[in-house]
């Protein structure tokens, strides 16, 4: 890339940072830290995101599963399959609001049981390898490949070791902006503090019409 190229590479992505550059994270209502529960909150709305359904469904079923005071393993699996139901009613997830419900218990069970409540284990058993981390991510029920790709994007922020996390979704929001798709050239577009919001920011003007 020429610097005259890379000028304008670097102009367009602070343009795009500054419009849309807010991860989803953050509009669910996670202060997203490297800490237990807001780990989980991530993980809880990776799941949702990974059904067919909109992003403000999911963004909006979180912050009503987080209201409801279900922020850690422990108080989710405290709560009854039909108070998750009604949650997930009331974020408009709804067709798979009855199923979810179930993941939601299943994933907690399963990460009290095998990382003790704390994702930060798994980052450790993965030994910070991003394709390990997906890979165990994807035990998870509902959590595939697009699930994990997109808990991956947004933990960036607090677990440097992954970046950079340039996703197919990324790519072609990137695509879309002119921008270039190879993962060292776009993420050197923005400092690394940035490059979660960055890879969020993309993804929305992916969306946009």
């Amino acid at each position: 890339m020429s610097p005259a190229a890379d000028d304008d590479a670097r102009s367009t992505a602070r343009e795009v940072l500054e419009r849309l550059g807010r991860t989803y994270a953050d509009e669910a209502g996670i202060t997203l830290r490297d800490k237990p529960a807001p780990l989980f909150q991530l993980l809880m709305l990776s799941m949702l995101f990974s059904a067919p359904i909109s992003a403000e469904a999911a963004v909006a079923s979180l912050r009503e599963i987080r209201e409801a005071g279900w922020r850690t393993p422990e108080r989710l699996l405290d709560s009854t399959w039909q108070q998750r139901v009604d949650a997930l009613g009331r974020g408009g997830y709804r067709r798979y609001d009855e199923s979810t419900a179930n993941y939601l218990t299943d994933a907690a069970t399963l990460l009290q049981e095998r990382y003790r409540g704390d994702l930060r284990r798994l980052r450790d058993e993965a030994d910070g390898d991003p394709a390990a981390v997906k890979k165990l991510l994807q035990e998870f029920p509902r959590i595939g490949p697009t699930g994990a790709d997109i808990f991956c994007r947004e933990v960036q922020q607090v677990w440097p070791g992954l970046r950079p996390q340039i996703d197919a979704k990324v790519r072609a929001g990137a695509r879309k902006a002119g921008l270039p798709t190879n993962a060292d050239d776009l993420a050197a577009l923005v400092a690394g503090d940035d490059l979660a919001r960055f890879t969020a920011a993309l993804v929305r003007l992916d969306h946009e019409d």
